[in-house]
């Protein structure tokens, strides 16, 4: 069973990034000492889910990361963006191991499933999948862990914007911070709060 989740839909900077997991049916159906720790990376402290990610790439022998860019995001809107990058997400997947294009399927956290061809595997949107797929849930883990890395890394070469803090969500200090210093080329254009900022400046 593969497993897909997104990071990042509502953030103002950044790509949406997305982390396919593929599990063995027995264990998606199952849990034991150290699964039962993995579920929707939001309910999960920053250290633990640190620790978890690493558990879950050490132990799953297929993960793979997809992003869109925060340009694509502008162009398709989030929404397509999202599952351009789960899109990605399971092509990298794949490229570790051909034999996983015979995957029972592709479980989708959401409501629902693109209608364009995966490689020919049968997608399947799982409500709340993060809490009832141990496959999205490892997902979930993985790629916040994965963007939440990135925005760490973009603090510290930006540090006026405090990305390690809000990890780039629209908080009152990012958005603060956007109108101060200044829009970044990492920014999310289209999202209503860069755009105001956008349009009382007059230009980019």
């Amino acid at each position: 069973m593969i497993g897909v989740d997104e990071v990042g839909r509502g953030c103002l900077v950044g790509p949406v990034v997305t982390a396919a997991v593929a599990v063995p049916l027995d264990i998606e159906l199952r849990s034991n000492s150290w699964l039962g720790d993995i579920t929707d990376s939001k309910k999960i402290s920053e250290t633990k889910r640190g620790g978890l990610s690493n558990l879950i790439r050490a132990n799953m022998p297929f993960v793979a990361i997809g992003e869109a860019t925060p340009s694509e995001i502008d162009e398709l809107n989030i929404f397509h963006a999202t599952y351009l990058a789960m899109y990605r997400a399971v092509e990298n997947l794949l490229q570790l191991d051909l034999r996983l294009s015979r995957a029972s399927a592709v479980l989708i956290d959401g409501n629902h499933a693109p209608k364009n061809d995966w490689f020919g595997l049968k997608k399947i949107p799982v409500v709340k999948g993060d809490l009832k797929s141990f496959s999205i849930a490892c997902a979930s883990i993985v790629a916040k862990e994965e963007r939440d890395t990135r925005m760490r890394v973009l603090g510290v070469e930006h540090p006026q914007y405090g990305f390690e803090k809000h990890k780039g969500y629209p908080t009152k200090a990012h958005v603060e911070s956007i109108a101060e210093h200044g829009i970044l080329e990492s920014h999310r254009r289209s999202f209503g709060p860069v755009a105001k900022i956008i349009e009382a400046i007059g230009h980019i």
